[in-house]
């Protein structure tokens, strides 16, 4: 991989253009590369005068992601503790869910037959991977300029200024939430189990890090949005506290391990997924293509999914076809499409229904938790279906 060459960019035709280098755009560049695929991976510079920022977030990844990670050799080596266990990729064995009237469910690994319900990885470790995945492939080169190529695929986030231009409308519904994330170092282990609380119109998840028997966990707290600027306003300090109180003390006595950041919610989508250029196909990938609630867990999953179609969808096109091709290009919206709009219609559906303060709307969810609870063979398909199997 180079950064550069010596031919104008404007002068070198690639197969596929990748804008965007995020992990959904580096893992269609990793797929594309094994059919030996020219692929132009297009990341802007950043401003000279932008600081380095810390990222606090973690992802909760499925089966389904691991094994496509894996399969590109990008899945996170662990980093071992004295114990053994990994401090950047942490098995989830339990997810305890807690309502706001008793209501609760419990997800058991065991229960259904899985090793792990999900796996949390620390984001600058899965990007460091993925960066040195990218680096081994020949046919990957970094530009700073998108160079022409019969496919243009836009991985670039929910604010693509590449997909405006081609006019691919995206319908924007702002939550009246922020979510806010942090690291917490807490007084008890975590033992594995991610937990979340719906109380009060608000979202609070900790999912584990550091391994099974690990301390540290990564706050991801949908709040309103006052609520979120009041918190970094002054800095995190009592943010800690704040979490404390609101579960219950369940994992002891918390302490900040980093300045807590924010960030705008929403539900969004693209109409269209595909278009056609003078300069050839065009296809949206990710957070370019649509954006939900992160209280399932599925943001990325969802993502790294379109990757993995639309890498399945081009390997498997007639010979005679071309990249670009508007009717191949369809195969991958239409298959796509239809899942990411019920998995936004699950948690746009959750979201309202735990934001209604109404008694009678508390208690009739909390009575359907408990009975989603002794559901048995409901409880487990959906176990299975978010864990990617």
């Amino acid at each position: 991989m180079s950064l550069s060459s010596a031919r104008p960019v404007s002068q070198r035709r690639f197969d596929v253009t990748i804008r965007g280098g995020g992990v959904v755009g580096q893992t269609l560049a990793l797929l594309l590369a094994r059919d030996r695929l020219k692929v132009a991976l297009v990341e802007p510079a950043l401003p000279a005068d932008q600081p380095p920022r810390t990222d606090v977030r973690a992802y909760a990844l499925n089966a389904a992601s691991r094994e496509l990670l894996r399969s590109v050799r990008a899945w996170p080596q662990p980093g071992a503790t004295e114990d053994g266990s990994s401090t950047t990729v942490t098995p989830v064995s339990a997810m305890h869910v807690w309502g706001d009237q008793g209501g609760s469910v419990r997800f058991e690994a065991n229960e259904q037959g899985l090793d792990a319900l999900t796996w949390i990885v620390d984001v600058p470790a899965l990007e460091r991977r993925l960066a040195d995945a990218v680096g081994f492939q020949a046919s990957i080169e970094r530009f700073q300029e998108a160079p022409p190529a019969a496919l243009t695929v836009i991985c670039e986030g929910k604010r693509s200024q590449t997909r405006e231009e081609i006019g691919l409308d995206f319908t924007v519904r702002p939550y009246p939430h922020k979510a806010v994330a942090a690291r917490l170092r807490c007084e008890r282990p975590h033992g594995g189990v991610a937990r979340q609380w719906f109380q009060d119109g608000e979202i609070m998840a900790l999912l584990p890090l550091e391994g099974a028997q690990g301390n540290s966990v990564a706050l991801v707290w949908s709040v309103p949005s006052q609520q979120a600027d009041a918190w970094l306003a002054e800095a995190g300090q009592n943010l800690a506290q704040g979490v404390q109180a609101r579960c219950a003390d369940a994992l002891g006595k918390m302490t900040l391990e980093s300045p807590p950041q924010a960030w705008p919610l929403e539900l969004s989508k693209a109409q269209h997924w595909i278009a056609r250029t003078p300069r050839g196909g065009v296809a949206l990938a990710g957070d370019a293509a649509h954006a939900m609630h992160p209280l399932a867990g599925q943001g990325l999953n969802v993502g790294l999914a379109d990757a993995a179609e639309l890498a399945r969808v081009l390997h498997g096109r007639e010979y005679w076809r071309e990249l670009g091709d508007l009717k191949l290009l369809r195969r991958y919206e239409r298959a796509r499409a239809a899942d990411v709009g019920a998995m936004s219609w699950v948690t746009d559906g959750l979201f309202t229904l735990f934001a209604h303060n109404d008694s009678r709307v508390k208690a009739l969810r909390n009575w359907g938790m408990k009975g989603f609870e002794r559901s048995g063979a409901l409880k487990h398909w959906m176990a299975r279906q978010a864990a990617g199997l």
